[in-house]
């Protein structure tokens, strides 16, 4: 096995912040698709719940770091 690269080249970093950012946005677009879905809903807890979820996924997601691996 090799040892795990310490060094984060800027390249890896670009990668790694479209990442993080491509989650986010499929999170927080979730979140707004599920509040819809709970407007049409008879029973809209369990979707608003599932809103809330995404929407605090999305909001952590920006505090990783490729240290966090």
């Amino acid at each position: 096995m090799t040892a795990p690269a310490t060094e984060i080249t800027p390249e890896f970093q670009r990668g790694w912040d479209a990442a993080l950012r491509a989650a986010r946005d499929w999170h927080e677009s979730q979140a707004k698709k599920t509040l819809i879905q709970a407007r049409r809903s008879r029973f809209p807890k369990n979707l608003e719940r599932e809103a809330e979820v995404h929407q605090r996924s999305a909001e952590m997601i920006v505090a990783l770091s490729p240290h966090d691996v």
